[in-house]
C-alpha cells in the first residue's frame, strides 16, 4: 500500500505526538542549504553568535550534529511508524527554523517505499551532499561528520523505537541501513544501562571546545571508557 505523506505524518503523531515534523518554528528553510556555500558560510557566523567565538571546524561540526539529527528524523520516524519512510533528499525536506537560527525540526512533502534499502540510497546522496560541503566550507574532517550522521540515525532509530514500543526489533535495522549509506559511516552501536537502550557514540559535537560549552557531554566518546559508563549509569540512575 502507498501512503501519502498526510497519512504517513498521521501515522507517525499517532504514536510519537512530539515528532520532528510537529515542531513549531517562525522561518521555514529548504534543506538544499546543507549543500549552499554561501549560506553555510554565512551560517558559521550563526553559529558564532549562538555558541562563542570559536573556529570553524569546531562551529560547523556544533552544527551538522543539530542539522543532522534533524535532517534524518522523518526519514526515520516514517520508516519505524508508519511503515514508509520519508523521503530525506534535501530537495524534499524543509526545516522549521528559530529566528536564531537554531533547528526547531524538519518535514519531508515526498514518502519512499517500505524498503530500508531504499532509505539507504537516499540517504546517502543527502547526507553525502551535505558532508561534502560543510566540510569544504568549515574545515571539519569528513569522517568526523559521517560519525556525526551515524550517530543522528542510531538515536533517532532508538527514540522512534521507543514509542513504537519495540525497540530491540527497531534497533536492528541500525546495521543493513548503515550498510547500505557509506563505507565512513560507523555501524550505530548500542549499550545497556540498566534496562534502558543507550547509544555508543562514535561522534563528539565538539561544544566542550566553544566559549562556555561547559564539560564534555555524559555520552562523549571523548573521554575514558569508565567515565563515561560511570556517568551514564549516574544520569539513568
Amino acid at each position: 500500500m502507498t501512503l501519502s505523506v498526510e497519512q504517513a505524518y498521521r501515522a507517525i503523531a499517532a504514536r510519537m505526538p512530539q515528532h520532528t515534523g510537529a515542531a513549531a518554528a517562525p522561518r521555514a528553510v529548504p534543506a538544499t542549504v546543507l549543500a549552499d556555500p554561501e549560506w553555510l558560510r554565512a551560517d558559521l557566523d550563526t553559529a558564532a553568535r549562538l555558541y562563542g567565538g570559536a573556529d570553524g571546524r569546531v562551529l560547523g561540526t556544533i552544527r551538522w550534529y543539530s542539522a543532522s539529527s534533524v535532517l534524518v528524523a522523518p526519514a526515520i520516524e516514517g520508516l519505524v511508524l508508519a511503515g514508509h519512510a520519508l523521503d530525506p533528499a534535501l530537495a524534499a525536506t524543509t526545516f522549521a527554523m528559530h529566528p536564531d537560527g537554531r533547528f526547531a525540526g524538519a518535514r519531508s512533502a515526498r514518502v519512499l517505499g517500505p524498503d530500508p534499502a531504499e532509505l539507504g540510497a537516499a540517504l546517502a546522496e543527502s547526507l553525502g551532499a551535505a558532508v561534502a560541503a560543510i566540510a569544504g566550507v568549515s574545515g571539519a574532517a569528513e569522517r568526523a561528520l559521517w560519525a556525526i550522521a551515524g550517530d543522528s540515525i542510531g538515536n533517532r532509530l532508538l527514540w522512534a523505537g521507543t514509542a513504537r514500543g519495540d525497540v530491540e526489533r527497531v534497533l536492528a535495522l541500525a546495521e543493513p541501513l548503515a550498510a547500505r549509506i557509506d563505507p565512513r559511516l560507523p555501524r550505530p552501536r548500542f549499550l545497556r544501562v540498566g534496562d534502558t537502550p543507550v547509544l555508543r557514540r562514535s561522534s563528539c559535537c565538539l561544544i566542550y571546545l566553544a566559549p562556555g560549552g561547559g564539560d564534555k557531554c555524559v555520552s562523549c566518546p571523548r573521554q575514558r571508557p569508565d567515565e563515561r559508563d560511570r556517568r551514564l549509569r549516574e544520569l539513568m540512575g
